[in-house]
């Protein structure tokens, strides 16, 4: 089994009226349920979106440096995630689609790298 990741940046949302999201908990919901049942879901998530609660830490400089606010640099901003271990590449593109479906908006979905800082940690 590998992990991979499914996220989407809060650009990639759209403008919808308060009407239009609470029409999405329900189907968005039902794709977590289905993911849990399935046992493939490690964790799923939505970020707060207000910037002025974001942090960056940087220490490319020798010395860290964390500051109010997201990298100046940034344009788009991660909105959310959901993390699924499942056996390949097809699966993770399916789990993708569905929660693609259940939000409404696009997602990505990307496979961790081997030897992770996590599956170091399990030893």
């Amino acid at each position: 089994m590998a992990e991979y990741l499914i996220f989407f940046n809060q650009q990639w949302v759209g403008d919808h009226d308060e009407a239009w999201y609470q029409g999405r908990v329900e189907p968005s919901t039902a794709v977590v349920r289905e993911m849990q049942e399935q046992g493939v879901l490690v964790y799923a998530g939505g970020l707060v979106e207000e910037l002025e609660e974001a942090a960056s830490a940087d220490a490319t400089s020798g010395t860290t440096l964390v500051t109010d606010g997201p990298f100046a640099e940034t344009k788009e901003w991660l909105g959310g995630l959901t993390i699924v271990d499942v056996p390949d590449d097809e699966t993770a593109r399916y789990w993708a689609g569905r929660v693609a479906e259940g939000c409404g908006w696009p997602q990505e979905v990307r496979r961790f790298k081997s030897g992770s800082l996590r599956e170091a940690a399990r030893g």
